[in-house]
């Protein structure tokens, strides 16, 4: 069975940091038409349905401190009117650009992928624009007052709808179910359900517009494939078969084993130069080791000379020193300390006291200079021996002056030695060469050969590659021109039909208020009367407006207006994307604070399920609908792509399995709607 216009959802996958964390759709590599993902309240089962409205263009993703942490990337794996495609948008900061790509998430990318804005959701390469063009929805306008038909008009925009494919759990039950609290999204609301079933107001104006719209947009894209072939021709890239293309390969492989095999054959065939290898080396060794003598001896006599010259200055400086001492006593006392007259003899001795203090000496009589009389009252501490200095510098400066003259008289010696090392260094290797050369040089002639042979390959094969991107560029312009044909061409046979058998909205209207009425009985509603849904779109029960229902009958009424909307779509073929996504279908009905005694205990679960199973399986083969539902019955327990426990001990844990404890570090967060 040919796969119904539209979109389906195949795979989610959350890209972290070390890992990635996937729900999978389908089974059997197709899409399952009911998926079910199941488990435990807070475990993440409403954010993978918030990431997959993310991921088709939703503005925000949930941003619960686990997915702040772990991930970086929402990749969405989707069914474009039956073609596989991979939606990626950063997790972060919502981006505005999304980058798309044909394929699977785990094909091999067949191309660049394409960078497509979320913003504005009007401009033609926008990601809203793509995925409505597979809804048959592309290029439609809607009035901003829709009463005056000459109101400014904004385009239709994937997340307007997205209102008819995603049930939050914030609407489920909810008086302001149809936005009846916002004025421009009720009406939005309203335009969408009549532009998916083609009876709103101005059809044939509005498929004008259209028309024109894609008719220019086709001008634009049959230029640019024009000016892309004129650039093929110029460039004489001409498109290179694939069995062209695997025979380069082949003689590519064929050419890197025969270099292979021939360095191997010349590494062989030279093991006899083995010895000769050896004793080059070891020469070249004794060479460096040689030169490293060499060069040490130099840097000691450089060292060593200075320090010589040094030391012979300072002995010098020790003579001068000593002859002064001799020639000059700076210590003798010649003037009177007291009254500064000049005395008329030195001190002396004189009855075994100082004549110039009296001060008794412990020494013989003799002549005094100043500091010698008492070794108490003077030392030697502040004062030169110079004789000892004079000895001791003499016995350095002899042993530099020896070690100098050594290390000068074995330098030659070690010049010529290092010149016969490296002398023999060069014999050495000249044995190799004249050993090896004859047996190599074939080996090498052979080697270029091959090198240039590849090189050439290697050209070929780049041209080829160049030409098949060239000619995908092509392929891709021309796809392009031939889905915008075929849209306008779509549009025209539909405009010519409305002449003579436009669609009643009265018609539709009552079609899906039939489908309401047929689902409320079918889920035994109590005491069911009067089910209906007016031209507004309001449904209503037993008289009155949905509003006045209580909590868990409104839960009922919400979820069949939506899936009467969905089957009815479905089955006439309308230009709504084919799924569904419903967030807790049980609210009220069983789980949480607030349950309706009286709806709970009349309705069965297992009635919604078994008409969605049936109806998927007949009328609505080929649509999908995704529910996150906290206890589903066993008998859809064969859906259930994922349940998730909240106990460490029974995996997986939650959507970031790896999660497992709460952070109290995390920065407080935004309320968020996840009651699941």
């Amino acid at each position: 069975m040919q796969p119904l216009p539209g979109i389906r959802i195949r795979r989610l996958r959350l890209a972290g940091v070390s890992r990635n964390y996937d729900v999978d759709f389908t089974q059997d590599q197709r899409v399952q038409g009911l998926s079910v993902v199941a488990g435990a309240f807070s475990s993440g089962k409403t954010a993978v349905l918030e990431f997959i409205a993310y991921g088709l263009g939703g503005k925000r993703h949930p941003r619960h401190p686990e997915v702040l942490r772990k991930v970086r990337s929402c990749l969405l794996e989707v069914e474009l009117s039956g073609e596989a495609h991979v939606i990626e948008r950063p997790v972060g900061e919502p981006s505005k650009v999304a980058y798309v790509r044909k394929g699977t998430l785990d094909s091999q990318p067949l191309s660049k992928p394409e960078s497509r804005p979320v913003e504005p959701a009007g401009a033609p390469e926008s990601l809203s624009a793509l995925l409505l063009g597979h809804c048959k929805l592309e290029g439609v306008q809607l009035r901003e007052a829709p009463s005056s038909r000459e109101s400014r008009t904004d385009p239709l925009s994937f997340r307007d709808l997205m209102a008819l494919a995603f049930l939050p759990n914030e609407r489920i039950a909810s008086t302001d179910f149809l936005f009846e609290n916002r004025f421009m999204k009720k009406h939005k609301l309203k335009q969408v359900v009549d532009v998916v079933f083609g009876v709103h107001d101005d059809r044939a104006v509005e498929l004008g517009q259209r028309i024109r719209e894609l008719g220019s947009r086709l001008t634009q894209s049959r230029s640019e494939l024009a000016a892309a072939r004129a650039f093929v021709d110029e460039q004489d890239a001409l498109p290179i078969g694939p069995l062209v293309a695997q025979q380069y390969e082949g003689e590519l492989l064929e050419l890197t084993q025969q270099l292979q095999a021939l360095d191997e054959a010349a590494q062989a065939g030279t093991t006899f130069a083995g010895r000769l290898r050896r004793e080059h080396q070891q020469a070249a060794q004794r060479a460096r080791r040689a030169a490293g003598v060499v060069r040490d001896c130099e840097t000691q006599l450089a060292r060593m000379m200075p320090l010589r010259a040094q030391y012979a200055e300072d002995l010098v400086k020790l003579n001068m020193l000593a002859e002064a001492q001799r020639l000059f006593d700076p210590l003798s006392v010649t003037t009177c300390p007291a009254c500064l007259h000049r005395l008329p003899a030195p001190p002396s001795a004189e009855n075994g006291s100082c004549s110039l203090c009296s001060y008794e000496l412990p020494h013989g009589a003799g002549p005094l200079t100043l500091g010698t009389a008492d070794a108490d009252h003077s030392s030697d501490d502040g004062r030169l021996n110079i004789a000892a200095e004079v000895r001791a510098t003499k016995a350095r400066l002899k042993e530099i002056t020896a070690y100098v003259e050594g290390l000068d008289a074995s330098l030659a010696t070690l010049k010529l030695q290092a010149e016969d090392a490296a002398i023999a260094e060069e014999r050495a290797a000249a044995a190799v060469d004249e050993a090896t050369s004859p047996t190599v040089t074939p080996f090498l002639a052979a080697r270029d050969n091959l090198q240039r042979r590849r090189e050439e390959v290697l050209r070929h094969l780049q041209h080829a590659e160049n030409a098949a991107k060239l000619q995908a560029s092509l392929e891709k312009r021309a796809a392009l021109v031939e889905r915008q044909e075929a849209q306008i061409e779509r549009l025209r046979e539909e405009r010519d039909r409305l002449g003579d058998a436009a669609q009643d909205r009265d018609l539709v209207i009552g079609r899906i208020s039939s489908r309401y009425s047929e689902l409320l009985q079918q889920w035994r509603y109590p005491k069911l009367s009067q089910p209906m849904i007016d031209t507004n779109l309001v449904p209503h029960v037993r008289g009155d407006s949905y509003r006045e229902a209580s909590s868990g009958a409104r839960t009922l009424l919400t979820l069949a207006w939506q899936l009467a909307v969905f089957e009815v779509a479905v089955e006439t073929s309308a230009a709504h994307p084919g799924f569904l996504l419903i967030d807790s279908p049980q609210k009220n009905l069983g789980h949480g604070g607030t349950r309706d005694a009286v709806i709970a205990d009349a309705i069965a679960i297992d009635d919604f399920y078994r008409h969605l199973t049936g109806w998927l399986a007949e009328q609505g083969s080929g649509a999908q609908v995704i529910i996150v539902d906290n206890s589903p019955p066993t008998l859809v327990e064969d859906n259930v792509v994922v349940r998730y426990s909240r106990n460490e001990d029974r995996p997986p844990y939650g959507l970031i399995d790896d999660e497992t404890t709460n952070d109290n570090t995390a920065p407080p967060q935004p309320p968020h709607s996840d009651k699941s």
